[in-house]
């Protein structure tokens, strides 16, 4: 499993403290082969990178899901040996997007800690720019914080993106977003759920759409995701191989 370009840097404390786990699940996940070992420095001294923390963060979501160990397990194997840490941060974000409400509150302190970074006033609004956050109200001091995506904004933190662009940037976003999710919604009412509503006397065909309603949110997002990168990659080609 590819642990990402940068050195393992973290102790076993620090990542249980950025992955908010102890450090007991940590090696328990060790123990079991769901983590890599650590790179062993001076002194014998364990230090873990990026891949780990992502790798951690999307055994927790999976078992926020509800999945054993020997699922999860299963589940891992399947992936790529080379997935990079981003790589593994998006898989963690996929899953968790299907997901109940994966918000927790939580003051500065604790936010600070979660992200591996002290964060300026600034910092709080870019990452409330991106939908990571929502800014406490003046009766609350807790921030309430997307979990599932804190690390990914963490580390858009040092991208030097304008705070007014990320804002366009989300809207744009949003917009497509929702037009996808509409027409998506439509097509399967119309091609898939009404029809059904017409054989729901046929215990195949019960079974079937049942099979189908509890698969078709991840398909469509990986699909969407897909197709996304996809588009992505041949625009910024065009736009800037064409000069």
């Amino acid at each position: 499993m590819a642990t990402g370009a940068e050195e393992p840097t973290l102790t076993v404390d620090e990542l249980a403290a950025r992955a908010g786990v102890t450090v007991r699940t940590v090696r328990f996940y060790g123990t079991r082969g769901l983590l890599p070992p650590p790179a062993i420095g001076p002194r014998r001294v364990g230090h873990y990178g990026p891949g780990h923390l992502s790798r951690l963060a999307l055994i927790e979501e999976l078992r926020h899901q509800g999945m054993t160990l020997s699922a999860i397990e299963r589940y891992l194997e399947q992936l790529p040996p080379d997935l990079s840490a981003h790589d593994l941060a998006i898989h963690r974000a996929l899953v968790a997007s299907w997901a109940p409400d994966s918000f927790e509150s939580m003051g500065r302190q604790e936010l600070e800690r979660r992200a591996g970074r002290a964060l300026s006033e600034p910092d709080l609004d870019r990452l409330a720019a991106m939908g990571v956050l929502e800014r406490p109200g003046a009766a609350d001091g807790d921030h309430r914080v997307d979990v599932g995506l804190l690390r990914l904004g963490a580390e858009l933190l040092d991208v030097p993106i304008a705070h007014e662009t990320i804002l366009a940037a989300r809207t744009v976003l949003l917009e497509h977003t929702r037009s996808a999710a509409h027409e998506l919604t439509r097509l399967f009412r119309d091609e898939v759920w009404n029809p059904y509503r017409e054989r729901e006397e046929d215990p195949e065909h019960v079974k079937a759409m049942k099979s189908l309603s509890a698969h078709m949110q991840p398909m469509v997002l990986q699909a969407l995701v897909t197709a996304f990168q996809r588009s992505l990659k041949q625009e910024l080609r065009a736009a800037f191989t064409a000069e």
